[in-house]
């Protein structure tokens, strides 16, 4: 037995808001994700997508997700048209018609519909009836067979008389759920055979957050306190080609308009093997979770806005195609960045600005932050370096108060990332103060096994203290590079996690930013795990790693103070000299326990304390749809006068 000795001593501030989210639209975290939509390719405008590095091809499947309904019917017939319909954007339609046995049509809807018993939803379509037709048009939500409900939708849309032109009728109609269902069909249906066209087929749950995020999903965000949110990624903002890159005015204005692109991972995975076609081909962004709806979300959590911006770069893993410096499309890329400002910021007097208010957001969002590229690097054709210094400049000519942050690259372990310290350091030295009006923050990624978060966990601690750094993305990955695995968010890697965030919380003056990465994953729809949250269409749950961000989060002091320990045990402490709180941060990632007794000098004298453990009986325990909470946080009371101990593969934070 050992003492753990704390002293009233201030080392360090701590930044409030520095633990935030990473959010990017892989592992269908947006469409089938957080984004309430529950029909795939609802606007017909699927592309589906092949290839590998600088060789990428699409090809339009506006069918994707849609069949005839019922299949034990035959006759019916689908297909698509382009011809005069609902938007110019997304023209495609749905022509369907029906037949005497089969006169529906069923939507894929990932692994079928969920619905909760008295739970409240809407189906919203356009709906174009031809050649006359006069009959009945419902969705239908099916259960093994069983027809559950019937909503009818065309008491929603006006008689088209035989001297009226044919034009498209948008109907709304809201139900309640007669039943819990599971893997439902949802279909819609015509009373009769003839014939009728269809688009932006649509149904979500009213209880949606804001109208457009999952609730269970939006909760459990809301649940960790998050100081930022960085959107829309990653590799996404890149894309894998230039066309194919995130550009966020395509995301904002009415959804009927907003243009349909295949997602960068749909073809993550892809090899020889499989003919360079993988399982997600199908994989799109409706955008439907656009900008606007990211800065809602942000407002929704109460945390900063950070959204990345592309500098004219595809993706630099999977293709060589860039924008030139000098040319007239990169200044479009600049000045990309400087509407989204005024959209974010600006009155509305101004263009973007005004659009952001037409959407409903008269306030301005506040917009503190942007990130200048993703995990770029320099190389002797991508000049990642200019193109950083030509963004700034251009920034804070008209924005001097907007705080930037950089990239270090990939990794922390390679020439690129030594590169691009030496260049922040080289301007730290000719600005000397100013640094942090040149860059904030410097963006460093790191997914490594958790042998390796133990042994950094002082990765920082001789860091220079001239810049910042933003530890953007991290996770310890026991499965490097594996699909589809719930069973690699280990208690083991987020205990490897959290000891490694020791030292992020004890060099707060270096790292001010941090975030795990990625966010979410759906069940059987995962290109990348581990994963912070998984979920299917009934359920979400908690990973081990969520309750290592939900502690660093919720549980944390104004400054750090020092602190002595016994030998295995990783550590932090710090003070909130507000409300006179101790936060004692112990990471035992051993199979024996510590004992402990607590020596508090500095402090006024205390007894009682809390302990939030979060333990489970192996470190190989995982959660799971079946298993949630089989690694979950425990609170209990203890007495700071008693022998404490640690258990085996624990982390546990002392509230005094």
């Amino acid at each position: 037995m050992s003492d753990l000795i704390v002293r009233n001593n201030k080392k360090t501030e701590i930044p409030s808001g520095r633990i935030g989210l990473f959010f990017e639209d892989i592992n269908y975290g947006a469409d089938g994700g957080i984004y309430c939509e529950m029909l795939e390719n609802y606007n017909f405008e699927a592309l589906m997508a092949w290839g590998d590095r600088d060789d990428y091809s699409t090809a339009y499947d506006g069918l994707y997700g849609w069949e005839p309904y019922p299949e034990e019917g035959e006759g019916a017939m689908l297909e698509t048209l382009s011809d005069d319909g609902v938007s110019k954007n997304n023209p495609h339609y749905l022509s369907f018609t029906a037949s005497d046995n089969q006169r529906g049509f069923s939507n894929k809807a990932y692994d079928g519909i969920y619905l909760k018993k008295g739970e409240e939803y809407k189906v919203s379509c356009y709906i174009r009836r031809k050649l006359g037709y006069k009959g009945a048009i419902d969705a239908v939500i099916d259960l093994w067979g069983n027809e559950i409900q019937r909503i009818n939708l065309s008491d929603e849309i006006k008689e088209v008389k035989d001297n009226e032109r044919e034009k498209w009728e948008k109907c709304e109609v809201k139900f309640t759920a007669k039943e819990n269902v599971n893997g439902g069909i949802f279909a819609v249906m015509l009373s009769e055979q003839g014939r009728a066209e269809f688009d932006f087929i649509s149904l979500k749950p009213l209880n949606a957050v804001c109208g457009v995020f999952r609730r269970d999903l939006a909760e459990l965000l809301k649940e960790l306190k998050p100081g930022f949110l960085r959107f829309p990624g990653g590799c996404i903002v890149e894309g894998n080609t230039i066309e194919n890159r995130y550009q966020w005015k395509h995301s904002v204005g009415p959804l009927e308009e907003r243009k349909n692109n295949w997602n960068r991972w749909a073809v993550h995975g892809n090899s020889k093997e499989n003919n360079y076609m993988g399982e997600y081909c199908h994989y799109n962004q409706t955008l439907g979770l656009g900008y606007y709806e990211y800065f809602l979300l942000c407002e929704y959590l109460n945390c900063q806005p950070l959204p990345v911006a592309n500098v004219g770069l595809a993706c630099q893993y999977q293709s060589t195609e860039l924008v030139e410096l000098g040319t007239d499309e990169f200044k479009e890329y600049i000045k990309d960045v400087l509407d989204l400002i005024e959209f974010a910021n600006g009155d509305e007097t101004t263009k973007w600005g005004a659009v952001r208010a037409g959407m409903g957001h008269r306030e301005p969002f506040n917009l503190k932050m942007i990130g200048i590229g993703n995990e770029q690097w320099e190389t002797d054709r991508v000049h990642f370096f200019e193109r950083y210094d030509l963004f700034e400049k251009a920034i804070h000519e008209k924005y001097p108060d907007m705080l930037l942050i950089g990239s270090a690259g990939p990794d922390v372990t390679s020439e690129h990332y030594r590169d691009a310290w030496n260049f922040y350091m080289e301007k730290a030295y000719k600005l000397e103060k100013n640094i942090d009006k040149y860059v904030y923050a410097v963006d460093e990624h790191y997914y490594q096994r958790p042998e390796w978060m133990l042994e950094n966990s002082g990765f920082y601690d001789k860091y220079p203290r001239d810049i910042k750094v933003f530890a953007g993305e991290y996770a310890a990955h026991v499965v490097p590079g594996a699909f589809n695995n719930p069973s690699s968010n280990t208690l083991y890697a987020a205990l490897a996690e959290a000891a490694f965030m020791t030292g992020l919380e004890r060099n707060a003056d270096v790292v001010v930013l941090a975030s795990y990465a990625p966010l979410f994953a759906r069940i059987g729809y995962t290109q990348w795990s581990p994963d912070l949250i998984w979920f299917d269409g009934k359920m979400s749950y908690r990973t081990p790693s969520y309750y290592v961000q939900k502690m660093y989060s919720v549980y944390t002091g104004k400054y750090t103070v020092d602190m002595e320990a016994p030998e295995g045990l990783y550590k932090t402490a710090s003070y909130n000299n507000e409300n006179d709180s101790i936060y004692i941060k112990l990471v035992n990632v051993t199979g024996e326990s510590k004992k402990i007794n607590f020596r508090l000098e500095g402090f006024r004298d205390r007894e009682e304390a809390v302990e939030i453990v979060l333990s489970g009986n192996s470190r190989d325990d995982f959660n799971s749809i079946e298993e949630p909470e089989k690694v979950a946080v425990k609170e209990n009371k203890i007495n700071l006068k008693e022998e404490y101990e640690v258990k085996p593969y624990s982390f546990v934070v002392i509230k005094a």
